[in-house]
C-alpha cells in the first residue's frame, strides 16, 4: 500500500549521493571535494574538511588500537564543536555504533542511558558550561572512581570498560585522554584502517539517538549509515544550501535536527557550520554578523529572542538570506507563518518525512507541513482499527521508507513496526488533494517544549519518588513562543507539606532543565483532584485546572 497523497501524480524519486553512503566515505568525499574550506567553527577553533577527515582517521586508528571495531558501542558525550564532529566520524567510520548522549542529562539520566545503550567505550568532554562531566560520571556510574583505566568491571554498567576525555587531561585514574588514543593509533598501519572502513556497509548501524522515554526504559532509536548519509543529501535537493553558505545552529548534534538537518546537510553542500558554547541573543547576534552567516536553523523561540533583542536593529545581518521555516525571521519571511510550508519529522525518520521548498504558499495551503519527502510513503489510518480513513479525513500518520529507523534498541521488530514495515508515528493529520500534509496534533501525551520532547511519565515518576508526594500528573500547556510548557499537579501524602518551588528545585538536580515543570500546583490529597465516575483522577480535569491557574490551554483539551 502506498502513499495517500494523490494517486494522479507519480511519486518523485529520491536523490542519493554519488558514493557508498557510509560516514567514512562521506568524510573522504568531503575532503576531496571541499578541501581546505572551513567546515566547523567554534569560537577561535576552525576545522576544515581535510582536517575532519585526517583527524578522525587518526582517532579511528587509536580506537582500533584499544579494541574498538564493528558494532562496539562507543558513547559520545560532548557539546557541539570540532571535537564532537571528529569523535563521531572516527568511531562510526570503523563501524562502531555510537550512542549520542545528551549533555543536558543529569547523573541519574546519564547513568540510565549508558547502561541501556551497553556503552563499552565512552568519549566525553571534560567539562562544559561549568558542568564537570567526570564528576557527573562518577555519580552516574557507582564504583567508577575505583576502577583501573581501560579495565572497568561494574555490576551497574557491565559492558563499560574505558572512558576517554576530550580536551585537557582527564585528571582521574580511571579515565584516559583522547590525545593518548591518537598517540596509540600511530602504530596502526593505514592499511588496517582502510580494511576496517571497507567492511563498514550502508546497512550497518551508525548512531543511537535518544528520544523521549520513561524512567525505566529510555527510547534509543538506531539509524544505519545508509539512512543517515542519504537523508540529508535527499533533503538538500529541496533546500537552498551550497558551498558559499555559512550555517548557524544552536540545535544539539546529539539530536537529529542538529546532526542530520544541519551538520550532515552542510557536509553534502560544502557549507561552513558555526556553533557557539551557549545561545545568548546579544552574543549570538554578534556572531551572526562576524561570521557573515547566511542561514540560521533553530527553534521558533530562539528566532523570536533574536528578533526582539535591542541589538537586532544595529547588527549587519544582511548576509542572512534563508533558513528553515522555524529559523530566524529574515525580511522576506515576515509574513503570516502559516503561509510558509514547514515540515513534519521525528527522531525515528531522521527529521523531516514531509518537506516543502521554502516558498510562499497560496491561501488554500495555509498551515501546510509540506509534501512527502521523495522515497518516503505515508498512510492515514484510523488509530483504533488500522484501516485507511477517507481521503481528506484526519487519522494517524503512518510512515515507511529509506530514512525510517532500523529499529528501537532492545525492542523486538514486532513491537515497533507493522508486519509490512509501517511505523505508527502517533501524529494525527490529513493530506489534501495536492499531497500537502496538515498536522492535527499528537495522539499521545508527549510534550514538546522549546523544540524538545518531554515524556510526562518520566517527570511524574520522579515527582512521585519525593517522600511528600502521593500522586503526580504532568501535562503541557500551550505557549506562544515555546510551543508548550511542562506543568504539574501533585497530591500530597497524609500530613505532608511541601511547596511547588521546593519540588522544582529537587527535580533540577535530577532532570535536564527543559523537563523540569515551570509550574507545580500542590493539592493536599488526591481527593482534592477532579474525579471520574469510575473513581479515577480526571486527567483532563486536572489539565483544565492547571490551564486556569497558570494560563494557556492543554493540547489534550484542544483535541477533545
Amino acid at each position: 500500500m502506498g502513499t495517500q497523497p494523490p494517486d494522479h501524480a507519480p511519486p518523485e524519486a529520491p536523490s542519493f549521493p554519488p558514493f557508498a553512503p557510509t560516514s567514512g566515505a562521506l568524510a573522504r568525499w568531503c575532503a576531496e571535494r571541499w578541501g581546505d574550506a572551513d567546515f566547523v567553527v567554534l569560537g577561535d577553533e576552525r576545522l576544515t574538511y581535510v582536517d575532519a577527515d585526517q583527524q578522525s582517521a587518526a582517532l579511528a586508528k587509536g580506537l582500533l588500537a584499544v579494541g574498538v571495531g564493528k558494532g562496539t558501542r562507543v558513547g559520545l558525550l560532548a557539546p557541539n564543536g570540532p571535537d564532537w564532529v571528529v569523535a563521531w566520524l572516527a568511531a562510526t567510520r570503523i563501524g562502531a555504533l555510537v550512542p549520542l548522549l545528551n549533555t543536558y542529562s543529569k547523573a541519574r539520566e546519564l547513568g540510565r542511558a549508558l547502561r541501556h545503550a551497553d556503552v563499552s567505550h565512552l568519549l566525553t568532554a571534560r567539562s562544559y558550561l561549568g558542568n564537570d562531566y567526570l564528576d557527573r560520571l562518577e555519580e552516574a556510574v557507582p564504583g567508577l572512581a575505583g576502577q583501573a583505566p581501560e579495565r572497568a568491571l561494574l555490576a551497574s554498567h557491565p559492558y563499560l570498560r574505558a572512558v576517554w576525555a576530550l580536551g585537557d587531561g582527564a585528571g582521574r585514574g580511571w579515565a584516559g585522554t583522547v590525545d593518548e588514543l591518537v598517540a596509540r593509533g600511530a602504530s596502526v598501519p593505514d592499511e588496517v584502517l582502510a580494511g576496517a572502513e571497507e567492511e563498514v556497509r550502508p546497512s550497518d548501524p551508525m548512531i543511537m539517538v535518544f528520544s523521549s522515554g520513561s524512567t525505566a526504559d529510555p527510547k534509543a532509536v538506531v539509524h544505519t549509515h545508509g539512512a543517515t548519509v542519504r537523508h540529508a543529501h535527499n533533503l538538500n535537493q529541496r533546500r537552498d544550501l551550497g558551498p558559499d553558505d555559512v550555517v548557524y545552529t544552536p540545535m544539539p548534534l546529539f539530536w537529529v535536527g542538529g546532526l542530520s538537518f544541519s551538520l550532515i546537510a552542510a557536509m553534502h553542500a560544502g557549507a561552513r557550520i558555526v556553533f557557539e558554547e551557549r545561545f545568548d541573543p546579544a552574543a549570538t547576534l554578534a556572531l551572526l554578523e562576524r561570521e557573515r552567516v547566511t542561514q540560521v536553523l533553530g527553534w521558533p523561540h530562539m528566532g523570536k529572542a533574536l528578533a526582539d533583542h535591542p541589538d537586532w536593529a544595529r547588527r549587519d545581518l544582511s548576509s542572512i538570506r534563508a533558513g528553515a521555516a522555524t529559523a530566524l525571521p529574515t525580511p522576506d519571511q515576515r509574513q503570516p507563518p502559516g503561509l510558509r510550508a514547514t515540515s513534519l519529522g521525528m527522531t525515528e525518520t531522521l527529521g523531516p518525512h514531509t518537506f516543502e521548498r521554502d516558498v510562499p504558499l497560496p491561501a488554500d495551503k495555509e498551515g501546510s507541513f509540506g509534501r512527502p519527502v521523495p522515497g518516503v510513503e505515508h498512510r492515514i489510518v484510523d488509530p483504533d482499527t488500522g484501516t485507511d480513513v477517507a481521503p481528506g479525513q484526519v487519522g494517524e500518520v503512518w510512515v515507511r521508507g529509506y530514512s525510517l529507523m532500523a529499529g528501537i534498541y532492545k525492542r523486538e521488530r514486532r513491537e515497533v513496526f507493522t508486519a509490512d514495515g509501517w511505523y505508527r508515528t502517533g501524529d494525527a493529520g490529513r493530506f489534501d488533494a495536492d499531497g500537502h500534509l496538515f498536522f492535527a496534533g499528537r495522539l499521545g501525551d508527549t510534550i514538546k517544549s522549546s523544540g524538545m520532547n518531554v515524556t510526562p511519565l518520566e517527570v511524574e515518576s520522579l515527582l512521585e519518588e519525593q517522600p511528600e508526594v502521593a500522586m503526580a500528573i504532568v501535562t503541557g500547556l500551550d505557549h506562544p513562543e515555546r510551543g508548550q510548557d511542562v506543568v504539574a499537579a501533585v497530591a500530597l501524602q497524609p500530613g505532608a507539606a511541601v511547596d511547588g518551588e521546593e519540588l522544582r528545585a529537587r527535580l533540577r538536580d535530577e532532570l535536564a532543565s527543559y523537563k523540569v515543570p515551570r509550574h507545580v500546583a500542590v493539592f493536599a490529597s488526591a481527593a482534592d483532584l477532579p474525579q471520574l465516575d469510575s473513581g479515577k483522577v480526571d486527567r483532563r480535569g486536572v489539565g483544565r485546572i492547571l490551564a486556569e491557574r497558570f494560563g494557556g490551554t492543554t493540547p489534550r483539551e484542544e483535541r477533545s
